[in-house]
């Protein structure tokens, strides 16, 4: 049942990336994908190695102890739309709301996972520190993305 969850997580996502990527954010939506990959992979590992989180099921668990699936394929992916739907120039609380919107979604979601499936353990770890660390990240990916496309746009005058 895990390995369906998994692999259900997997199709939805990408056909989230088909549905809300298009041609005109196609270059966005990369970088910042393979931008979230690297911090995604360095806390990833940072809490498995230190014994935090555990993840008894998943894809190359052989090879690779965290999780794949969250931190190369769905955590980027959903950071890509995080950046290409980015309210930029709304409000300071709509910008606010937008933001912890990503966190508290996917927090309840791996909360409900831990609690139901073996996909993820909590060994020493609580869901703020999920909700902390996914914040802190999606942010970094954002300003990363700010100031890739400001130099990008520099460079082109």
């Amino acid at each position: 049942m895990d390995n369906l969850i998994l692999g259900a997580c997997w199709i939805a996502t990408a056909a989230l990336l088909v549905i809300l990527i298009n041609r005109k954010n196609l270059i966005q939506a990369i970088l910042s994908f393979l931008f979230m990959q690297v911090p995604s992979w360095l806390f990833g590992a940072l809490v498995v190695q230190g014994g935090l989180i555990e993840y008894p099921v998943g894809f190359l668990q052989m090879v690779y102890k965290a999780s794949f699936s969250f931190e190369f394929f769905i955590f980027p992916a959903v950071s890509a739309v995080f950046n290409v739907y980015f309210p930029q120039k709304r409000r300071w609380f709509a910008k606010l709301i937008y933001t912890l919107s990503f966190p508290t979604i996917i927090t309840i979601t791996e909360v409900q996972l831990e609690k139901h499936t073996h996909l993820i353990k909590y060994l020493h770890w609580s869901w703020y520190w999920s909700f902390l660390t996914l914040t802190f990240t999606l942010l970094l990916s954002y300003s990363f993305c700010l100031w890739f496309f400001k130099k990008v746009k520099t460079i082109r005058v």
